[in-house]
């Protein structure tokens, strides 16, 4: 996907991504350990790492902005995601908000001295790549569209054969940096009904972050890794590890090993059931709803779209599910 966004990696990006603390998210997944599971959603999905997804980030925001401070913060917003990502999140009871794994950013940086020497060599400081929040084109508010929201949005279109590369890339190629009706700089599309084509196919992807075996999936391995954890077969530091690592870990001990191949070996999902097991499983609803310009936001414009976000925004998640 590198090559839709620039058509070269600048060296900005490439003098901190070589970096060790940076590598390590080439084993962090973005799919959050949903695809080890053997439920059909998630077969054949290609490899997504943290780190694509960030060097992607990086090169959005430079496309736009051509600005090293930015995209740095872009670059380095995901260097303290724990292994599985956002399985964390609700290891740590902060799945509804899902901003637990990213207290650590600062810290991490901080503690990288090949990273600190490359920012200091930029003309930088920790203070102006730690937040990429401060800058609108790399992160904003939902549901408006940012440099992270549309990387992983367009990644999962292509990799859940939601649309094919060339028509995502249609939708990228479209994108301008304009000033939204709240005075906001934010990503937008310049052409409406390009706008309508992209905020659909967001929307699946949507409803593929809430489906009943994602969050399943993930209240799953939160559970196994907090068992585990107490066992003393894991500590939290090791959450800060590569996939692999972790998985080598539980694999050294016979009731750990057992509990990750039924992690792996999820197939079916049963919604309302009245299995003792089964328990209500509330996820964060992720969804983008970008600003045209000129026309406002795409729900302004389409009723179609608009009548799609609604009934996604009152679909229930708290029917008890299980899976085996």
């Amino acid at each position: 996907m590198w090559q839709m966004y620039y058509p070269s990696v600048p060296s900005v990006v490439q003098t901190i991504a070589s970096a060790s603390a940076m590598q390590r998210l080439k084993g962090v997944g973005m799919n959050c350990g949903c695809e080890y599971t053997s439920f059909p959603l998630f077969a054949g999905l290609k490899d997504y790492s943290r780190y694509s997804h960030s060097v992607g980030c990086a090169l959005i925001v430079w496309k736009f902005t051509q600005d090293a401070k930015q995209t740095i913060a872009a670059l380095l917003h995901d260097i303290s995601t724990p292994t599985f990502a956002h399985v964390i999140d609700f290891l740590n009871g902060d799945h509804i908000k899902q901003e637990s794994t990213e207290s650590g950013t600062s810290a991490t940086i901080e503690a990288s001295s090949e990273i600190m020497a490359a920012i200091k060599a930029f003309g930088l400081t920790l203070n102006d790549v730690a937040d990429y929040h401060q800058y609108p084109v790399a992160d904003n508010d939902s549901p408006k569209l940012s440099a992270d929201r549309l990387e992983y949005t367009l990644t999962n279109i292509v990799n859940y054969h939601i649309a094919p590369y060339e028509k995502a890339k249609v939708w990228f190629d479209n994108l301008t940096v304009g000033t939204n009706d709240d005075g906001e700089t934010e990503l937008m599309f310049s052409n409406p009904e390009i706008a309508e084509q992209f905020s659909l196919a967001a929307l699946r992807t949507s409803q593929i972050y809430v489906a009943d075996e994602d969050r399943f999936a993930m209240q799953f391995l939160a559970e196994l890794l907090k068992k585990h954890i107490a066992r003393g077969i894991l500590n939290v530091e090791d959450l800060y590890r590569t996939e692999k690592e972790v998985i080598s870990l539980l694999n050294n001990d016979t009731i750990a090993t057992a509990d990750w191949n039924r992690f792996k070996q999820l197939r079916h999902i049963f919604s309302g059931c009245n299995h003792p097991e089964a328990k209500v499983v509330i996820a964060k609803k992720r969804y983008i709803n970008p600003y045209i310009l000129g026309n406002g936001r795409v729900s302004d414009y389409s009723a179609t779209f608009a009548e799609s976000l609604k009934r996604f925004l009152e679909t229930p998640l708290d029917k008890p599910i299980w899976g085996e």
